[in-house]
């Protein structure tokens, strides 16, 4: 780690704790939106990790979690360097939504460019401005619409570092998850910068459990990296899945689930039902695999094909 971090030409010393803000666009009002950059150093030498949060605007909790976090200074580190970016998608989160005015997903959007679309424009700045600055990072997120995520750490199970990482967090699950083109995650990994991806919860509700989960397990990461002092063990000793998949919903009706976040399945178990509004059909969901719920479609009312369940397959043991 060098002696000083320049970030949108401002240096941070060892020992100091600085906000940068760095001017992304403005609004039609003409109002000012900023990419907010917290950095907490120790005054001792160590690993810099990245712990970000609202790449998508309306999932709360990763921004809650990197919050509670960096909140009075709170992670006590020893060594090392944090750089926070509890909120990466202003726009999304000003409007309630994943996205930016122009409908694009910013996490589709990597490396960006300074000339391209807005999505484009703030992948480009965190591309150019952060990812070069750190070793590590934890991307903080949660489900879509009404699918809430159990907690679980996604990365690549073939990629020695990203396992040590996910292993070292902790998490009740670990799922392998490729890096997907275009993505915050796989723009990180062409630079030689591993980044680990936790879930929890659905987006605009806090998942309080899930993210005590995620400081907890951050704090165990910290710890095995050197960057605090102590040992935090954890409840958990995390099933690690090859695979997963959504069972969809054969019919439209009004779901009913038979199984909770987290529970174990086994094949052929019934595991929710679809009713029409009258009283008069129900429909059966069945399990096909032995595995684990991990996203459960929270809305009552589905259609044909929607994904339901969201099952953890082929663990490891």
């Amino acid at each position: 780690m060098p002696k000083e971090i320049e970030i949108n030409d401002e240096k941070i010393h060892l020992g100091e704790d600085k906000q940068v803000n760095i001017g992304i666009a403005r609004l039609p009002t003409y109002t000012s939106i900023d990419l907010s950059i917290r950095i907490i150093r120790a005054k001792k030498d160590g690993p810099v990790v990245l712990l970000t949060g609202g790449l998508h605007g309306d999932e709360i909790n990763g921004i809650e979690i990197v919050r509670r976090l960096i909140s009075g200074n709170q992670l006590n580190l020893t060594s090392g360097t944090i750089i926070a970016i509890p909120l990466m998608n202003v726009y999304g989160f000003i409007q309630n939504v994943r996205g930016v005015p122009d409908g694009k997903d910013i996490n589709r959007s990597f490396p960006g460019t300074k000339n391209g679309s807005l999505a484009k424009l703030v992948a480009h700045t965190i591309v150019k401005e952060i990812i070069p600055k750190i070793d590590y990072g934890i991307d903080f997120h949660t489900g879509g619409a009404s699918r809430a995520n159990y907690p679980q750490i996604r990365c690549v199970l073939d990629n020695e570092m990203n396992l040590e990482l996910a292993q070292a967090f902790a998490p009740p699950v670990i799922l392998h998850s490729r890096l997907i083109d275009k993505s915050f995650r796989k723009a990180a990994q062409r630079k030689g910068k591993p980044i680990i991806v936790y879930e929890t919860g659905e987006s605009m509700r806090f998942d309080e459990h899930g993210i005590q989960t995620a400081i907890e397990g951050t704090n165990r990461l910290l710890n095995h990296l050197g960057m605090r002092e102590g040992k935090l063990d954890s409840p958990y000793k995390p099933a690690v899945f090859k695979k997963s998949s959504w069972i969809r919903s054969k019919v439209a009706g009004i779901f009913n689930p038979k199984v909770k976040l987290g529970d174990i399945v086994k094949p052929r178990q019934i595991v929710g039902k679809i009713t029409d509004p009258y009283g008069n059909e129900s429909f059966r969901v069945i399990n096909r695999n032995e595995g684990r719920v991990i996203g459960l479609n929270n809305s009552p009312v589905v259609h044909k094909g929607d994904a339901i369940l969201h099952i953890a397959t082929s663990e490891l043991k």
